[in-house]
């Protein structure tokens, strides 16, 4: 089976729109000007660290993917370097095209750049392809990553183990005599 060629670049930022649509689901919610201006930021962060980079594949002129390449620690608290390479993503129409292999392959050559023996990635728990994809690559399971709003997670938690924070007598008289007021507004007179 004959592939067409690969080839993998920095991005620059005249592939914004370009990002933006192949990362759209991912990206924060809002309007497009939104997530353009956001590929922008995160495009010219990486222009700036060394340690950032996104990796962008083409074929025939035309960006077929793209990987998101940090040098980090596998957590805050494991200290051990790793290459984490965010939402590697490739277009619908280009994949099974070697789009995906281009891009790990420049994670790995990242990871060498910066003397890191790991890379470490993620995908969707429902993206079954990217998960076969991956754990074919040797990539195996090390964490389940959840994620929810503040508020979903407050309703859910027992009232009786939230964390009470320390409050001084003034604050605590202060919300009293609120509590009163609100009260006696809302009675009828």
């Amino acid at each position: 089976m004959s592939r067409t060629p690969v080839t993998v670049r920095a991005a620059e930022p005249s592939d914004a729109a370009s990002l933006r649509e192949l990362w759209g689901d991912i990206l924060r919610r809002g309007g497009l000007d939104e997530q353009l201006a956001d590929v922008s930021v995160v495009i010219a962060t990486a222009h700036e660290r060394d340690d950032h980079c996104i990796a962008v594949a083409e074929i025939d002129g035309e960006v077929a993917g793209a990987v998101y390449l940090e040098a980090t620690t596998f957590t805050p608290l494991n200290l051990e370097p790793a290459v984490l390479a965010v939402s590697p993503h490739v277009f619908q129409r280009f994949r099974r095209k070697g789009v995906g292999s281009a891009l790990m392959e420049a994670a790995c050559r990242f990871a060498e750049q910066h003397g890191i023996t790991h890379v470490q990635t993620a995908a969707a728990a429902e993206a079954r392809d990217a998960n076969r994809f991956m754990a074919r690559l040797s990539f195996a399971p090390q964490a389940m990553l959840r994620a929810s709003t503040t508020s979903a997670v407050r309703a859910r938690l027992p009232q009786s183990r939230q964390v009470t924070h320390a409050v001084s007598s003034r604050q605590r008289i202060d919300r009293v005599l609120a509590a009163r007021r609100v009260r006696r507004e809302r009675v009828p007179g």
